[in-house]
């Protein structure tokens, strides 16, 4: 090197400050480079391919890289020290050193470093070929590092392998998040509905045992009654006893029979459709799936004793989903009417995902499944008329009880209070 002129050395020297700047950048733009765009870009060009099987083999990538930047930069080093004797004699080392390790962080690292994070892909894809032929070369050399690296983190019991490949549900919503300039506010909701499907328990949504109608299959004369004023879709038929259920019956097959003019309860309990059972704990996603296997639409939720806790639909799940299937949330639904002072009056057995859900509210579903269930967790007894209470910045009033039953309560969201 010492027998090489001046310009000589000045041209490799800034060759390699350039080959430190393709490392840098190079380094840069893989991390960077966004994985799933990759994959989608790889099905019709070869260097997003060559780039996303680099990136498969990430330790040889990483190697490869540093092994070659650290290479140029002691060269660089090196070179400037020769330079620095001949021009200004030995005493110009340590000037020479910092000049160099300005110009390496300037022009090497921060500027191509800095272009390669907010243009990863028109680096990472040219660069690729190159990436590839040097890993080849370099392989015997990165393989004893990798080795090396692995005994050192070893000996202090430090796992060197993970998988990055997997995504968690908190991930996957931040994707779906970020993507709003792509993907419609309502499209968006539904996407993070859906994640969140496996987090949320079928007696989370459940319509409970009180409230299901059932009737008895050996008392012909009071399922006429029932089936001329009921206003469910279906019934819960038992056998004798109401924990000894039979199956449920569908209103839509009774109005077929009548339309037929074949109606009698002989033909009505022939319709029955035996129980679907489902295990209490069960996510609504496995749920979901389940329904769409056993092509059914509803199933009678059992705790580890089998008893029924209630029921749950297919369109409960969908409403999860897609939201309330209802034209004006601000107007009566059911359990709840909105009151002129902007408060509300609501049925206490509703549930509080579905209570949350309306009212944008953020009552815990932790432990109690119902606004009733949550009222009683809280005071730890049982109320009376008048008594209030409040929960966060809800103001919950119980404004009728009978038979020591909570039958209406009153909520009020309360504005937060400025410091």
């Amino acid at each position: 090197m010492e027998s090489l002129s001046i310009f000589w050395l000045s041209i490799i020297l800034f060759g390699l400050i350039l080959s430190s700047a393709f490392f840098s950048s190079t380094e840069t733009s893989m991390m960077a480079i966004n994985r799933y765009r990759l994959k989608v870009l790889s099905r019709n060009n070869k260097n997003a391919k060559r780039t996303e099987h680099l990136l498969n083999n990430l330790d040889s990538l990483i190697g490869t890289i540093l092994l070659g930047n650290n290479l140029v930069n002691i060269f660089a080093s090196s070179i400037t020290t020769i330079l620095a004797i001949k021009l200004w004699g030995e005493g110009s080392i340590v000037l020479a050193s910092l000049t160099l390790t300005f110009i390496i962080l300037v022009f090497a690292e921060t500027t191509p470093k800095t272009f390669a994070a907010k243009n990863p892909e028109k680096i990472a894809l040219p660069v690729s070929i190159i990436i590839e032929s040097l890993i080849k070369i370099f392989k015997p050399f990165v393989w004893i590092i990798a080795q090396l690296s692995k005994i050192i983190l070893t000996t202090f019991s430090i796992k060197s392998e993970t998988n990055n490949n997997l995504v968690s549900s908190e991930e996957l919503k931040m994707v779906v998040s970020d993507a709003k300039p792509v993907i419609a506010s309502n499209y968006q909701k539904m996407l993070l509905n859906i994640i969140d499907l496996e987090k949320v328990k079928v007696e989370d949504i459940m319509i409970p045992r009180h409230e299901l109608i059932s009737i008895d299959i050996n008392k012909p004369d009071k399922i006429l009654k029932q089936l001329q004023r009921i206003q469910h879709t279906r019934l819960i038929t038992y056998d004798t006893s109401s924990d000894n259920i039979t199956g449920v019956l569908h209103m839509r097959d009774i109005v077929n029979l009548y339309a037929k003019g074949n109606f009698s309860i002989d033909n009505a309990l022939a319709l029955i459709h035996k129980p679907y059972f489902v295990p209490e704990g069960t996510s609504l996603a496995h749920q979901l799936a389940h329904f769409q296997q056993q092509k059914r639409r509803l199933g009678l939720i059992v705790d580890e004793y089998g008893e029924v806790r209630g029921m749950i639909v297919l369109e409960d799940i969908l409403e999860e989903i897609v939201g309330q299937f209802t034209s004006n949330q601000n107007e009566s639904i059911d359990e709840i009417t909105k009151q002129k002072d902007g408060s509300y009056l609501v049925d206490p057995r509703i549930n509080i995902r579905e209570l949350n859900n309306l009212l944008r509210l953020n009552l815990s579903v932790t432990n109690a499944k119902t606004l009733n269930g949550l009222i009683l967790e809280t005071l730890q007894s049982i109320p009376k008329r008048d008594v209030s209470l409040k929960i966060n910045n809800i103001l919950i009033e119980i404004m009728q009880i009978s038979n020591q039953t909570i039958k209406l309560v009153k909520i009020t969201k309360l504005e937060p209070v400025p410091f």
